[in-house]
C-alpha cells in the first residue's frame, strides 16, 4: 500500500512569523483525523537554527493520539536532537537530513557529509536501542544548485552505505524542485532492484503544475512513500533564497486515487484540514 506522510513540519519552518502553539498543534491534531500514514509534526534541532520549531516538546504534548492511526516523525539534525527525541514513546520515526551535497550538508546541519555519515551511524544505534526508525533522507537527491558533483552513481554509493548501517526507510529528496519524471522513474527503478528490502519514498518539491506527472513517474520506478502538505506551503529555508513548494497532498491524493490506490483517507476530515490551512498559514 502506498503511504502519504503529510509534513506541516515542513510546511510551517520557514514562515518568519512565529506560529502560536496552540494553532500548531490544532492543525496537527485536524490532520491525525484524516488517515495518514505518518504526520512529520516537528524538529528537535537548535531554535537557533530552525525558530519556527522551538515548541516541538509543547506542541506533542498537546497532540490527540488516542483515535489515529497515523504515527509521528520528527527530524533531528544530530545525536543529541536523537536522544531529546528518542524519550518520547508517541514518536515513531526519527527523521535525518544527509545530503549527497557536500554544501548542502555545510549548510543544512552545520557538517560534512563524512561528519553526517559518522553521526547518522550514531542516531541508528539510538533507534535501535529505544525502538524508533531511522528516515534518512537523501537530500540534493535529484542535484543541485551549487555546482557540486552528482550522478545517479552517487545516490547508489549513498543508499548502498545506508544500507550497510541498517537502515530500512531512505526518501529521496528533491530540496529544490529540478527532479524530471524520467530521472525519479530511473532512481527508483535502480535503488528499488538493488536493495528490494529498503523502503523508499519521494520527499519532493514542485510547482503544482508538474506534482501529477512526478508522483506517476515515482510509482512507475517502485516508490512506496509520498511526502507532501496541503496546499503545497513550505520549503526548504536552508536551500537557497526562493523557496519551492512541498508536493501539494490534495493533488497527489487526486493522482494516487485516479492511478487506483485505495489510501483509505477521511475526506471529510481533509476537507476541514484545507479550510484550516488558510487560517494557519495566511494569517500569521
Amino acid at each position: 500500500m502506498i503511504k502519504l506522510i503529510e509534513c506541516p513540519r515542513d510546511a510551517m519552518q520557514g514562515i518568519p512569523h512565529f506560529i502560536d502553539t496552540a494553532i500548531k498543534a490544532a492543525y496537527i491534531n485536524q490532520l491525525l483525523e484524516i488517515g495518514f500514514d505518518t504526520i512529520d509534526f516537528g524538529s528537535f534541532v537548535s531554535p537557533k537554527a530552525i525558530p519556527q520549531m522551538r515548541d516541538t516538546e509543547e506542541v506533542l504534548s498537546l497532540l490527540d493520539l488516542h483515535h489515529s492511526k497515523s504515527k509521528l516523525l520528527a527530524i533531528v539534525a544530530n545525536l543529541r536532537g536523537a536522544n531529546d527525541a528518542s524519550h518520547f514513546p508517541e514518536i515513531d520515526y526519527l527523521g535525518f537530513p544527509l545530503s549527497v551535497s557536500e554544501t548542502f550538508q555545510q549548510k543544512n546541519t552545520n557538517k560534512s557529509i563524512q561528519a553526517a555519515l559518522e553521526e547518522l551511524e550514531e542516531i541508528q544505534n539510538v533507534c535501535e536501542v529505544k525502538g524508533k526508525t531511522l528516515v534518512t533522507y537523501l537530500s540534493m537527491g535529484f542535484g543541485n544548485p551549487y555546482g557540486d558533483p552528482y550522478s545517479p552513481d552517487m545516490i547508489a554509493g549513498f543508499v548502498e552505505k545506508l544500507d550497510q548501517l541498517g537502515v530500512k526507510i531512505i526518501s529521496l529528496s528533491d530540496t529544490i524542485g529540478v527532479a524530471n519524471p524520467d530521472l525519479i522513474t530511473e532512481l527508483f527503478q535502480i535503488q528499488k532492484q538493488a536493495y528490494p528490502h529498503i523502503e523508499f519514498g519521494a520527499h519532493l518539491h514542485s510547482t503544482k503544475e508538474t506534482i501529477g506527472e512526478k508522483v506517476l513517474a515515482g510509482l512507475k520506478g517502485g516508490c512506496e512513500r509520498f511526502d507532501g502538505a496541503l496546499n503545497g506551503f513550505g520549503g526548504c529555508p536552508m536551500a537557497k533564497d526562493e523557496l519551492v513548494g512541498n508536493m501539494a497532498t490534495e493533488v497527489m491524493i487526486q493522482t494516487l486515487e485516479s492511478a487506483g490506490h485505495d489510501l483509505q483517507l477521511n475526506k471529510v476530515e481533509l476537507k476541514e484540514a484545507m479550510k484550516l490551512t488558510q487560517f494557519v498559514f495566511n494569517e500569521v
